[in-house]
């Protein structure tokens, strides 16, 4: 029997993976190798704790392969050099990886494709890109229907096992994996990514059932916070679309389906981001909307780095800023939430706040965290209108009534008021003496005034349009 490579890339899981099992159909052993390439560890998207936890998830499987009768061979350098060097002293005769589809990787297996037998399968997503289209062929662009066409196809396969055994072909040398300098609040690996799957979506009511009510309350742990795990693979699309579905089904009420179903809509929103960016990959450069390629952007720097650094003045936006900082990870609402306020308030363009974003998430995903910012920014395909605009104290008040969000992530607030926990430039002197929190001098006032911010957010971009017509 020939030998087989499987070339893992964001597949860091041996269940459910779709190209691991097509390797072991042929018969033979199978060689897992990941590869570690130079833009992988340098350029201006790494995050140092997106590299710990993908480091973390490659030593969990290769200790989940271990316990299967297989290794993991680590190599650094570019894939096609690597893999024709492991072909021809391996004698293997085929290439198994899970497709992806960024311009990144389609270039990468372009080029691979091109020199050898590489097959790619399914998992990234539960459908391809390419198999979610309008009937005449062109990509939708706008969530709603996109994800009627999704929820038309037929129904995905249930979830493959893990193989209990992997024959593996022999080898003398892998490179050490690197050293993790950085910790995140996420245990890596494909068995953590489970154990969240399971407490999310069971028992007798699960969170998955209350998710359409809690998930966007930053002051309650109402997601899964699974996002990591999907960026890296150790939990497939299919399998959390799979538990999505039977929650469904399983729901002993409206509330709990509509939850469920909330959860599920999400997985979509996912694998639409993922098809805009394999059918617009231009997106990562310029904005989705040609009309709003030219807002004039202020481009302040020392408001990007007040911002950056949680010191807007702004309470909720300098919690999720520096719940990010701390974590790597930020709440679905704090980030629109601070997305609103760099763009629209600060005036600020919105790529800034999209690399700053990669710099720092575990669970930074070039579509998703495209897809965001730009709706956010109102220059996306299924954008938010340009002109909805996130008030901050408003969507602090509603979204962590009582400041508990806030007052973890920002102590200096932590004796202020309720009353005045999102707005604590409003405090009378003497209840800033109290509080111990002088403004101004304990924690920043405001960078910029919201009401007339939003004026002028409004004005930039009305000038959009006739500023690219020149």
């Amino acid at each position: 029997m020939s030998a087989a490579i499987w070339w893992i890339r964001r597949d860091l899981r041996l269940h459910d993976n779709q190209a691991l099992a097509a390797a072991l159909a042929q018969g033979g052993p199978v060689l897992p190798v990941f590869i570690i390439t130079p833009g992988l560890v340098e350029g201006p998207h790494v995050a140092p704790r997106r590299l710990a936890f993908l480091w973390g998830g490659l030593a969990a499987l290769a200790a989940d392969l271990e316990r299967r009768g297989s290794r993991l061979l680590i190599r650094r350098g570019e894939p096609l050099v690597v893999l024709q060097e492991l072909m021809a002293t391996t004698g293997a005769t085929a290439i198994f990886a899970e497709a992806d589809y960024s311009p990144y990787a389609r270039r990468r297996d372009e080029a691979v494709a091109r020199n050898l037998p590489l097959r790619l399968y399914d998992g990234l997503t539960v459908y391809p890109p390419a198999a979610i289209v309008r009937p005449d062929g062109s990509p939708y662009v706008v969530y709603t229907p996109f994800s009627r066409a999704w929820k038309a196809q037929p129904p995905p396969a249930a979830p493959l096992p893990a193989p209990a055994f992997i024959p593996t072909v022999a080898f003398d040398r892998s490179e050490p994996l690197p050293t993790a300098t950085e910790t995140s609040p996420f245990p890596p690996g494909e068995a953590e990514a489970h154990r969240r799957l399971a407490a999310f979506v069971g028992g007798e009511r699960p969170p998955i059932y209350r998710y359409a009510e809690e998930r966007n309350r930053l002051d309650r742990s109402g997601t899964s916070q699974l996002s990591p795990y999907f960026r890296f693979g150790m939990l497939s699309a299919r399998a959390a679309v799979h538990a999505a579905y039977e929650a469904i089904a399983a729901a002993p009420d409206a509330e709990a389906r509509k939850g469920a179903a909330a959860w599920l809509n999400e997985l979509i929103w996912r694998e639409f981001y993922i098809a805009i960016l394999y059918h617009h990959p231009f997106v990562l450069r310029r904005a989705f909307r040609a009309d709003l390629r030219a807002i004039p952007w202020q481009q302040d720097e020392t408001a990007f780095r007040a911002w950056c650094e949680g010191r807007t003045g702004y309470p909720i936006v300098d919690a999720a800023m520096r719940q990010l900082a701390a974590t790597g990870w930020m709440h679905n609402r704090g980030r629109m939430i601070v997305a609103s306020f760099l763009v629209k308030d600060l005036l600020i363009d919105w790529r800034w706040g999209e690399r700053w974003f990669m710099q720092n998430l575990v669970d930074g995903d070039p579509a998703a965290n495209n897809g965001g910012w730009q709706w956010t920014a109102g220059t996306g395909t299924d954008a938010a209108p340009y002109f909805r605009i996130f008030n901050p104290v408003v969507q602090s008040a509603k979204f962590d009534p009582e400041g508990t969000y806030i007052r973890r992530w920002v102590p200096e607030l932590a004796r202020v008021p309720t009353a005045y926990i999102h707005a604590p430039w409003q405090m009378p002197p003497d209840v800033q003496r109290q509080s111990g929190c002088v403004i101004g001098r304990d924690y920043p006032a405001p960078l910029v005034d919201h009401a007339w911010a939003r004026v002028r957010a409004l004005a930039a971009y009305a000038q959009a349009p006739k500023q690219g017509e020149r």
